[in-house]
């Protein structure tokens, strides 16, 4: 009987120890995933979203807000797998510089009971990324020149309607 109560321990103590390793894989796994799949999916979405007419006729790199969110959410809606919740919080967008501030709540499938069974409290993964738009390049100075020159009422005509709208 001793050696029945004993092999019956051990299992017991090694299906709590698989389903402990099980769960803490799954969040810390998690965490990592959800980490590298907002930063690409961050600035995949600020290149799509770079206004090239604001940058070609008055040299601004320039953000546009809403089609930033729209490559965002379209993006992560497609990379995402349908096991988990994701709550998607945008906190600072700039358009001029472009800067993004976006965090990413996902919910993992560990639930804990709170009161009696009345409400589950889930265990959440935050991911918060911080991006900003950078560039190595120099300006050439002879087209750069020429190039304001010829475009000098389209930036003027630019800043008047950019200053309206703000």
């Amino acid at each position: 009987m001793n050696k029945g109560m004993l092999a019956i321990g051990i299992i017991l103590l090694s299906l709590i120890a698989l389903l402990l390793i099980n769960v803490l894989t799954n969040f810390s796994t998690g965490g990592e995933l959800d980490y590298y799949l907002v930063r690409e999916t961050t600035d995949a979405s600020i290149q799509d979203s770079i206004d090239i007419t604001a940058y070609r006729n008055c040299k601004i790199v320039r953000l546009d807000r809403e089609k930033f969110v729209e490559n965002f959410l379209y993006r992560f809606i497609n990379s995402v797998d349908n096991t988990r919740e994701y709550d998607v919080y945008f906190y600072d967008i700039n358009e001029v510089p472009p800067k993004v501030s976006v965090k990413v709540d996902s919910s993992t499938v560990l639930a804990f009971n709170v009161k009696n069974g009345e409400s589950k409290e889930k265990a959440d993964i935050t991911t918060s990324y911080d991006a900003i738009v950078e560039s190595n390049y120099k300006d050439d100075h002879l087209y750069e020149s020429l190039h304001n020159d010829v475009n000098s009422n389209i930036c003027d005509l630019y800043g008047s309607i950019k200053g309206a709208t703000s």
